[in-house]
């Protein structure tokens, strides 16, 4: 299978800089095509979030050349590459840079932070690593996140002690239970699954999805009928205008991958 993909970031309405940071990355291999989609989003509430996404971007690229051909093409079981191995090899990663932007931080006296939202598409599964409030999302009939929060109020809402209609008005649903560069201890959430061909996946900052419905982002991007690049960007440069015409005041990121066949 191969893919289309493209990425589009904006700076949004309010904002001096863009503190979000994205990265898209392809290889042919034995396996056949294999793809990498990051979307890192600097914490806004910090000072050089931009800092922190674009060190975590740069060494996701590192690691995409690097490290992965190692685990796809040596660390395999049952005939694919073994999911524990590539979580311990981005367990590493994370664990590295989360230091490296501690450190920075320290030494500048501003800390900084960032969220992470990676999805990996190889031998027909998805393997996915989250941190933070960025998302993933499948397109097939209906937009389905395929990530969990990792924040206050979505904490709230799996007790039980918050409804997700009080959590998208609470004062404090944007707080992060944790982040790349300004929580001494990181554990990211590992997802796994298959795809297809027809597949559509959508990664974004928290920009992208606080004011628009995911029932107008199916209307708006049209899983089926993706057919170019070109139809992607436009959809995606749409749905941030949406979004800055609705006063939306983070800086706006996102993704697009369509899993084409053969």
């Amino acid at each position: 299978m191969g893919f289309l993909s493209i990425a589009h970031t904006d700076i949004g309405i309010r904002k001096n800089t863009n503190q979000d940071s994205v990265l898209i990355k392809e290889a042919s291999t034995d396996y056949g095509r294999v793809h990498l989609a990051v979307i890192c989003d600097g914490m806004g509430g910090l000072a050089k979030g931009e800092v922190a996404s674009a060190t975590l971007i740069r060494a996701f690229s590192r690691w995409f050349e690097e490290d992965f051909p190692f685990i796809l093409y040596k660390e395999r079981k049952e005939e694919r590459m073994d999911f524990n191995t590539l979580q311990r090899s981005l367990n590493r990663l994370v664990d590295e840079v989360n230091g490296k932007i501690m450190a920075y931080g320290a030494s500048c006296q501003a800390p900084c932070g960032t969220t992470l939202a990676a999805i990996l598409l190889a031998e027909g599964h998805y393997y996915i690593i989250n941190v933070g409030d960025s998302r993933v999302y499948l397109l097939r009939d209906e937009m389905r996140s395929l990530t969990k929060d990792q924040t206050f109020v979505q904490r709230e809402i799996d007790e039980g002690r918050m409804t997700p209609r009080e959590a998208a008005v609470h004062p404090q649903k944007n707080v992060l239970l944790q982040c790349v560069g300004a929580s001494p201890v990181v554990v990211p959430d590992f997802f796994e699954g298959v795809y297809e061909a027809g597949d559509v996946f959508l990664l974004c900052s928290d920009g992208f999805r606080h004011v628009v419905t995911q029932e107008e982002f199916m209307k708006i991007i049209k899983p089926r009928d993706l057919s170019s690049e070109q139809e992607m960007k436009d959809a995606a440069v749409y749905c941030t205008e949406l979004n800055k015409q609705r006063r939306e005041n983070d800086n706006i990121s996102v993704i697009i991958t369509k899993v084409e066949q053969g």
